[in-house]
């Protein structure tokens, strides 16, 4: 998740870059969703960094992180990511000792919970990159210059 994030200041600058291109205002890509009943890119953005925050606290047996609501700047979104990599950056392993025998309580449906293992492969897991994939995608869908790589990250590559 933390690599994943760590490409949306890639995302941002083509994004910024484009605007700049065509003199319009960036806070237009920043807004601009892809259905109309859909999250708009800032908070496409919101949920990638709460996802990870939240998944790590109730992994260590905390509450949630709390919502907030992510201001549609590029400043924003940036501090936010930079922020919640920082964060992600100071966990330790040892602090998620017996999270695999935790039962994740699901708020939208009462009464209902999932094994920790499946929480995270399950619903966090494909959760996080809905809203990453739905993030790139306003921007490629509005013309922003986003390919493959962006998304990705530099892979590892070994020689065999």
């Amino acid at each position: 998740m933390s690599r994943t994030l760590g490409q949306v200041p890639v995302w941002l600058d083509k994004a910024q870059a484009y605007a700049d291109q065509r003199k319009f205002d960036v806070g237009v890509l920043l807004t601009a969703r892809l259905a109309p009943d859909q999250w708009h890119f800032t908070r496409q953005i919101q949920a990638l960094v709460l996802g990870p925050l939240r998944l790590a606290n109730l992994l260590r047996g905390q509450a949630p992180a709390d919502n907030f609501e992510l201001e549609p700047t590029i400043a924003a979104v940036r501090a936010s990511v930079g922020e919640t990599r920082e964060k992600l950056d100071k966990l330790r392993s040892e602090e998620f000792a017996g999270a695999e025998a935790r039962v994740i309580a699901l708020p939208f449906l009462p009464g209902k919970g999932l094994q920790a293992n499946d929480f995270v492969q399950q619903f966090a897991l494909p959760n996080f990159y809905f809203h990453a994939v739905t993030a790139y995608s306003i921007l490629r869908h509005n013309g922003v210059d986003v390919g493959k790589p962006d998304f990705l990250a530099p892979l590892a590559f070994r020689d065999l």
